[in-house]
């Protein structure tokens, strides 16, 4: 039997023992509720059984990983433990004599490697913010609340420690660290990047970009006890370890904790970042789900996501393949080519399209220090313009469409946090009217920062009315509240 290639298609999912039908009715439920996703990827017995993207996305977009950056953080330190230059007993205060306090409190004193792996630091919160200017000595500097090693608390200043370890002992940053070792070998993109702390250390808790198959590649090797193809490229312990339970956290509902990497009902372990980026591995079935999505807004993360999994796809796994269903499978391959982001919801036309179109309305004082705005119609696309603090800004959207283009803002951090990039966020606009009098606006971000503002504009005679709110980390701050106003 010719050996199978790892991460080439199969012939059918039927051939893996996955129903065509099933994968179908888990992508048709994800646009029948709206859900965000940018890439799936469904992986058995190392073969892609279906893959796709909703436009502009593509199997070579670079993405945002939010904290699927932490496993490979994990990672990172089971290669330098297996190394020697390691070991999960260290004292993490012992790599920073640069930044702790001369009277460093003694639960951070005794705070372990393995301590930050598992979520067990003495803190109750995340130590550092976005103003911060050095976050590895937040860890050091921030009151402890109780001992290290006895609760969960999820704490991404833990990885930012623990990646921090990684670059001061190997005196480069962990992706470049790891690309000998492990990346180089699965044929991880040689153009991924993390975006950096302040300090300047990579942002390993949050900030790694790399497309979907780089992430699933990585699940992969987990999930094959630390081996690709016939070479073993991390240390089997430590993949055991890391990918089992080491601390219990269903105080919060769920099913526990590795190192930087979450326990999963039936069986699994999970890669899981904001937003819903996700690499749900399977070990007894041999299966990997992954996809990229931005859900931010839509409740906790995996809203939307992860429900449809198990109940389309999961629970009708076989352990055989399964007779052929060609109509099914013609189907699915269809709606894979046809998928795309929905846009705003709602009728395209209205009679106030034409009464307020390239009208300017003058608004009262309000928390997004707006001070006036128009919007203007032509057939499916409009144009909304305002001025705010930072000046006079367009956006173009579509009707029944989303319409690409950038955001106007140009405050936003960039590749460092704390810097300001100068440049405009990539966006996907759309608009719809939801009452005749009412016209909703649903911006996506769509940058290595990803994040979604909603606003409402509602006409009363002469006078408007607007909400906007958002969901991003970080920015579209100057775009959350309300305010009225008035034809000019």
């Amino acid at each position: 039997m010719d050996k199978v290639k790892l991460f080439q298609h199969a012939s059918s999912p039927e051939s893996l023992g996955i129903p065509s039908s099933a994968i179908l009715s888990f992508l048709e439920r994800i646009d029948r509720e709206q859900t965000c996703m940018h890439g799936f990827l469904l992986l058995r017995k190392g073969q892609i059984a279906a893959e796709g993207y909703w436009a502009p996305y593509s199997k070579d977009s670079m993405h945002r990983m939010y904290s699927v950056s932490k496993s490979m953080v994990s990672l990172a330190i089971g290669l330098m433990i297996e190394e020697g230059k390691l070991s999960l007993e260290d004292r993490v205060a012992s790599f920073f004599e640069d930044k702790v306090p001369e009277n460093l409190h003694p639960y951070l004193a005794e705070s372990t490697v393995r301590d930050l792996l598992m979520m067990a630091t003495p803190h109750s919160e995340n130590s550092y913010t976005r103003y911060d200017k050095d976050w590895a000595a937040t860890f050091f500097h921030k009151a402890p609340s109780h001992p290290p090693g006895t609760i969960f608390s999820y704490d991404t200043a833990a990885t930012v420690i623990l990646n921090t370890i990684v670059e001061r002992i190997s005196k480069v940053p962990f992706l470049e660290y790891m690309r000998d070792k492990l990346l180089d070998p699965i044929g991880f993109s040689k153009d991924a990047w993390c975006i950096k702390t302040p300090e300047g250390t990579s942002w390993g808790g949050s900030g790694v970009i790399c497309t979907l198959r780089d992430m699933a590649k990585l699940a992969y090797v987990c999930l094959n006890k630390g081996r690709w193809e016939d070479r073993q490229l991390i240390s089997e312990e430590y993949i055991r370890e890391a990918t089992s339970k080491q601390i219990d956290n269903s105080i919060i509902g769920r099913q526990g904790y590795g190192y930087q990497i979450w326990m999963q009902r039936e069986g699994g372990f999970a890669f899981i970042g904001m937003g819903s980026q996700y690499a749900l591995c399977f070990p007894d079935k041999d299966l990997i789900f992954a996809c990229i999505s931005d859900t931010q807004g839509a409740g906790p993360t995996g809203t939307g996501v992860i429900e449809p999994f198990y109940d389309e796809i999961f629970y009708k796994v076989k352990d055989s393949p399964l007779p052929e269903d060609a109509k099914s499978h013609t189907a699915l391959k269809g709606k894979i080519l046809d998928l795309k982001i929905l846009p705003q919801r709602g009728n395209l036309a209205s009679p106030y399209a034409e009464r307020i179109s390239n009208r300017w309305y003058t608004l009262n004082e309000n928390p997004m220090g707006i001070t006036r705005m128009r919007l203007t119609f032509n057939g499916d696309e409009g144009i909304w313009e305002y001025e705010n603090a930072s000046g006079h800004h367009t956006l173009n959207f579509g009707l029944g469409k989303k319409v690409p283009g950038d955001f106007p803002q140009r405050n936003y951090f960039d590749e460092r946090i704390g810097t300001a990039s100068g440049r405009r966020y990539k966006c996907l606009a759309s608009a719809a009217w939801v009452e005749d009098h009412k016209l909703n606006m649903l911006v996506y971000i769509t940058d290595i920062y990803l994040g979604t503002l909603k606003i409402t504009f509602a006409f009363k005679g002469d006078e408007i009315s607007i909400f906007m709110t958002k969901v991003a980390e970080w920015f579209l701050d100057e775009y959350e509240g309300f305010a009225g106003g008035y034809l000019s």
